[in-house]
This record gives C-alpha cells, sequence and structure tokens, in this order.
C-alpha cells in the first residue's frame, strides 16, 4: 500500500462518497423518469439507471474498502492489514461499459437487426477493451503495464471508428429536436472514455506511489461520473425530445386529416 499523506486519502476518500451520492441519485433520477418518455425508449432509461445502479454498489463498496485500508495513526495515515480491492472498479467497467454503448443504441430508435448487430458489436468490443487493461493496471513491471494499456487501446479505436464513421448515417437520420444531442452523446462518451486511459498512462509517467494512486483513483471517479450519470442525463434528454417531436408530429397528422 503506498504512504498517502492525510490530504491525498482525504481527497480519495471525499471523491468516493461524492460519486456513489452522485450515481445513486441519478439512478432514481433515471427509473422514475421512464415515465416521461414513450414506450420505445423505457427499455433505454431502464438500462441507463441499471449502469448507475451498478456503479453506485460498487462505489459503495470501494468506499468501504478503501476505509478499511488504512487508518490514523498519530496524525498519520497508516495501511492496515487490509488490501484496498481496486478490482471492483473493474468489475463494475466490465458490467456497465457494454451497457453504456446499448443505452446509446437503443435510444436511436434504429431497425431492430441494425440495433441488434450494432448493439452487439459494440458491447463485446467493451468488453474486451476493459478485460484487456485490467492485466495492465495489476502489473508488477511498468513495462507489463504498458504493452495491456497499449492492446485495450485497439478495441478503444475500433469503437470510436464504429461511433463516428459507422452511426454517422444514423445520426442524420434522427429528429431536428434530437439530433444535436445525439451527436453530443457521441462526443461525451468518446470524451470521458478517452480520459480514462489518460489517467492510466498518466500515473506511469513520472509520479510517484502515492500521488500516481491519488491520481489513478481520483482521476477515474470524475470520468465514471461524467461517462455514466452526466452521459445518462444526455440519454434521458435525447428520449423526452424524441418523444416530443413524436407526439408532435402525430397531433399535425390528426389535424390534417
Amino acid at each position: 500500500m503506498e504512504q498517502l499523506s492525510i490530504g491525498q486519502y482525504d481527497l480519495i476518500y471525499n471523491a468516493f462518497s461524492f460519486a456513489f451520492a452522485t450515481l445513486a441519485a441519478a439512478t432514481l433520477f433515471f427509473w422514475l423518469g421512464r415515465s416521461q418518455v414513450a414506450p420505445q425508449y423505457k427499455t433505454a432509461l431502464t438500462i441507463t439507471g441499471l449502469v448507475t445502479f451498478i456503479a453506485a454498489y460498487h462505489y459503495f463498496r470501494i468506499f468501504e474498502s478503501w476505509s478499511d485500508a488504512y487508518t490514523i495513526v498519530d496524525g498519520a495515515i497508516v495501511a492496515t492489514d487490509k488490501p484496498f480491492n481496486d478490482a471492483y472498479r473493474y468489475v463494475d467497467w466490465l458490467l456497465t461499459v457494454p451497457l453504456l454503448l446499448i443505452e446509446l443504441i437503443l435510444v436511436m430508435n434504429l431497425s431492430r437487426s441494425e440495433t441488434v448487430s450494432r448493439a452487439t458489436r459494440l458491447g463485446l468490443l467493451a468488453a474486451l477493451m476493459v478485460a484487456l487493461g485490467y492485466p495492465g493496471e495489476v502489473a508488477e513491471t511498468t513495462s507489463g503495464a504498458w504493452l495491456w494499456g497499449s492492446l485495450s487501446m485497439i478495441p478503444f479505436l475500433w469503437i470510436v471508428y464504429e461511433l463516428f464513421v459507422g452511426l454517422g448515417k444514423a445520426v442524420e437520420s434522427q429528429p431536428a429536436d434530437a439530433r444535436g444531442l445525439v451527436n453530443l452523446a457521441r462526443w461525451v462518451t468518446i470524451g470521458a472514455w478517452t480520459f480514462y486511459p489518460v489517467v492510466y498512462f498518466a500515473a506511469l509517467v513520472g509520479a510517484d506511489g502515492a500521488m500516481a494512486e491519488t491520481v489513478i483513483q481520483v482521476g477515474y471517479t470524475i470520468a465514471d461520473i461524467i461517462a455514466k450519470a452526466a452521459f445518462g442525463v444526455l440519454i434521458y434528454m435525447i428520449a423526452v425530445r424524441k418523444t416530443g417531436a413524436a407526439s408532435t408530429a402525430n397531433a399535425a397528422a390528426a389535424a390534417a386529416k
């Protein structure tokens, strides 16, 4: 365990607490918000809430593990005999990262065949990206961390290609009121996900053990809040906008008859 200062310990402790509260509140918001959208978008919001629920649970476990891993002795942070279990993060990502892409595909309301094809492909790529990243996180050598981190970038770049090239026509076919939000959701996905490798590789370059630990834990926590809670708000707004656009179009069609 790294020898942390009280300030570093408290910063990580408070980041975990804030993440748990944010993700738990987001779960309630998304599930209660299902009543505000058309039936074809309810599944997307259910999955959005499921993502934040899973993440909130794991942040609760991370918070508990962090509290158990350290104690204060004579005004200093001292490691206990209980190691911090960072594997909770990768279990969480293995479950939630594929679901994040699936909820975006579902809210776009594509054809059934295209929805299944793209959701399956993107979900598998996301799971592969996380699975390749974990060995690097626990690697005992810097070279091993760089190797596995670089390998995990391959499915990441493929996902970027799918989002910006493969879904290009699908985005253009979205209702005008929601098209900008769908495009923004793609950018938020890539922006938030890019933060993970930035944090991962930054911790390998020039930082001491305690500083690297602080950068990793706080950086990943910020990225999780943006990628799950903030992204979920965008999914909710897209569903509401598309529901409103459909209602307006139906009302106009009825008036024209």
